[in-house]
């Protein structure tokens, strides 16, 4: 499949998945897709990211619903050839060293010989690890041990790749250069799906976000569409401009501002309600008022600032 065919094709699908265990409910009517690009699944301890990562990689069926990678079922052999995982936790031969282990992986991938063996020096160069694999997997850092569980994860050239908690225990540099190497492998028309609890992560990382809670997807999209979507939760909106005092005032006649506040020298604090409707007032307001604006920021677009309302939202009685 190319690049461009798949740009526009989903390369995993959940088609209204319940599963429960016993009498507790882990997810709940779950319906998303998971296309090219980068996906940031993202919800509080308890939320249903590990069942939902669970059921995709074909380690648990539903209960109820559909699952099906690359356009075969999730539990099947075939759909398991596209996936790659990254657990959260580690499952590994601590007595083998790095290249051991990589060589290892590639054979239980089905690769022999010289093929094995190139594939494991290919994505120990491209975790950066080469220079490091010939250690017993027992002496690395918690760092190094995630580079070794991405590269078990890459050794067959997967179409979707599955992180749990991909940068837990990396050190600030070692977070850049593995978000690189995610952004690449996503220019790449590969899946790149990241469970993470370190929502600012997600900010410049994912393109797309899957917000659950309580097993339910609560909302799914950019950050940008999932924030336009909310209405009811105010945006705060910070301008610089040249006369703060004069035009307060003028802007509290506007339908979408809810407040203004004056912030010396030159700041202006407002909360403002639907946030397309406000863009459009406030582009009128400005052209018509000489407001000399020097700057224009929505302060709580983060995926932090999202999420906390969403949690919020979603903790009040229906």
């Amino acid at each position: 499949m190319n690049t461009e065919s798949r740009a526009t094709t989903a390369l995993a699908e959940v088609r209204n998945v319940s599963k429960w265990f016993g009498p507790v409910m882990a997810l709940n009517g779950v319906s998303l897709e998971i296309g090219p690009g980068i996906t940031g699944l993202v919800g509080p301890n308890g939320a249903g990211k590990t069942t939902l990562l669970r059921l995709l990689t074909g380690q648990i069926k539903p209960s109820l619903g559909g699952i099906d990678v690359c356009g075969r079922n999730a539990w099947s052999a075939r759909a398991k050839d596209h996936i790659g995982l990254c657990p959260f936790g580690d499952a590994t031969w601590d007595e083998l060293s790095g290249r051991q282990l990589m060589r290892v992986t590639a054979g239980l991938r089905g690769f022999t010989g010289a093929e094995a063996r190139r594939r494991a020096e290919s994505v120990l160069e491209t975790v950066g690890m080469a220079k490091r694999a010939d250690r017993p997997v027992r002496t690395y850092s918690k760092g190094m041990r995630q580079r070794i569980k991405l590269g078990q994860a890459l050794v067959h050239d997967p179409d979707l790749l599955v992180l749990d908690e991909p940068l837990n225990g990396v050190d600030p540099v070692g977070c850049e250069e593995l978000n690189d190497l995610f952004r690449t492998l996503a220019a790449k028309g590969k899946a790149v799906l990241v469970s993470s609890h370190i929502l600012h992560e997600m900010d410049q990382l994912a393109d797309r976000i899957l917000f659950i809670c309580r097993g339910k997807l609560l909302a799914s999209g950019s950050l940008a569409e999932i924030r336009d979507m909310l209405d009811d939760h105010p945006l705060k909106v910070r301008i610089s401009c040249g006369s703060p005092r004069r035009i307060a005032p003028q802007l509290l006649t506007l339908e979408s501002v809810k407040s203004v506040s004056i912030e010396p020298p030159s700041d202006l604090l407002l909360e403002v309600q639907n946030p397309s409707r406000f863009y459009a007032e406030f582009g009128e307001f400005a052209a018509g008022n000489d407001a000399q604006v020097h700057r224009l920021k929505a302060t709580d677009t983060s995926t932090e600032a999202v999420f906390d309302y969403l949690m919020e939202r979603a903790a009040r009685p229906e």
